[in-house]
């Protein structure tokens, strides 16, 4: 098959939508397919084999750390350039509208999938009154599509509850050599924890932005001096989290990639999760198989992955006694040794190879949904887009 896939975000930029496509386009592309990504122009035109169409980007006065496209026509010359048998939009929401919109008027089958619960964090940039409109817009967007994948079955049940058709779910995979026990290392454990590796060295790793809720962790640096901190990835709130970390044991790294990530995760005591806005939070399996048990607040995708007792801790959200508890729970050692062995045991059973064997699965559903809804009446799209 020919595969466009038009997505919100791509290399270079990383978070666990990219990892995803990573995993995938490596897959199909070692099963002769041709992919095509369209995507925000950041100077990328070439992954594993599949070509990448970068489109003008735009910076958000709201979150000026990462660019962004917003609707084109653009978008429409080049699936009409490379005429594919497929598209397959991700997390529709600025450039990924233009995607919906055009595979509907061109008639190409299409698939959509949610990543980003975007409706709940506004709540965490005071837009509360949005919040149904934002539903009632992605809602829309994706039931124009043939087939939708969400990452969860906690997100599957509430877009079913919104009224999203034809939801399924993509399974979780990460990568089980590359994040691995092995990988500790006595020199990245003095830098995380600042000079102090006998420390209880907690990691948290992902975008610093509100809906990540990082400041929650601070009480825990201020009930125990043998804790250390390491804060992992950039984003639009790190200015602000630095401010409020000043004078713990706080070390912010900025971006890791690559083998240093690898030992950022390995040569820690555990990671420690504190948001409830994730559709998944691939980071959470990344941990698991890097040997660390993981200490999260509890939510439907949360517990989806973690087993309260036997691969990590889980905490009330808000509430700061339950979070406190659970790290303490730490030092019970042959607690933290089964935790840790369970831990990467569970994650060996999530490689990428199944996940991304799925997505091919689904795009051949995608393919037979469509034939089936050429006998329905056309679908027509009120998506605007901008010259």
């Amino acid at each position: 098959m020919k595969i466009a896939i038009i997505t919100e975000t791509f290399l270079p930029s990383t978070d666990g939508v990219v990892t995803r496509l990573k995993e995938a386009i490596k897959y199909l592309r070692k099963q002769e397919h041709d992919i095509i990504v369209i995507a925000p122009d950041l100077g990328v035109t070439e992954y594993e084999g599949a070509i990448v169409e970068g489109v003008k980007t735009t910076t958000m006065p709201f979150y000026r750390s990462k660019k962004f496209s917003m609707p084109q026509k653009k978008v429409k010359s080049l699936l009409q350039k490379h005429n594919p048998d497929l598209v397959h939009v991700v997390n529709p929401a600025f450039v990924g509208a233009a995607g919906v919109y055009y595979a509907s008027k061109l008639n190409y089958p299409l698939l959509a999938s949610y990543h980003t619960h975007v409706p709940k964090y506004l709540n965490y940039y005071r837009l509360y009154p949005f919040v149904p409109a934002v539903w009632w817009y992605f809602r829309k967007l994706h039931n124009f599509a043939d087939l939708n994948l969400c990452t969860s079955k906690a997100i599957q049940g509430e877009l079913h509850e919104k009224n999203f058709h034809n939801v399924h779910v993509w399974d979780r995979g990460v990568a089980i050599d590359h994040y691995h026990p092995n990988h500790k290392n006595e020199a990245m454990r003095e830098r995380l924890s600042d000079g102090e590796p006998s420390n209880k060295l907690l990691v948290f790793v992902g975008r610093l932005a509100p809906e990540k809720e990082i400041e929650k962790i601070k009480p825990l640096l201020e009930e125990r001096d043998d804790l250390s901190l390491a804060i992992v990835g950039d984003g639009p709130n790190r200015e602000t989290l630095e401010k409020t970390f000043e004078g713990t044991k706080t070390v912010f790294t900025g971006l890791l990639h690559g083998d240093e990530l690898a030992q950022a995760f390995a040569s820690s005591d555990a990671l420690i999760f504190p948001s409830v806005t994730e559709t998944l939070g691939l980071v959470i399996l990344e941990s698991m198989a890097s040997g660390l048990p993981v200490i999260a607040a509890k939510s439907g995708p949360t517990m989806e992955q973690v087993e309260d007792g036997r691969t990590g801790l889980l905490f009330e959200n808000e509430n700061t006694a339950s979070m406190i508890a659970a790290v303490d729970r730490l030092e019970d050692e042959q607690l933290y040794q089964y935790l840790s062995k369970n831990a990467r045991k569970e994650a060996e059973k999530h490689s990428w190879q199944k996940p991304a064997k799925q997505i091919l699965d689904y795009y051949y559903q995608t393919l037979e949904v469509y034939q089936q809804n050429q006998a329905k009446p056309t679908k027509k799209s009120k998506v605007k887009v901008t010259e």
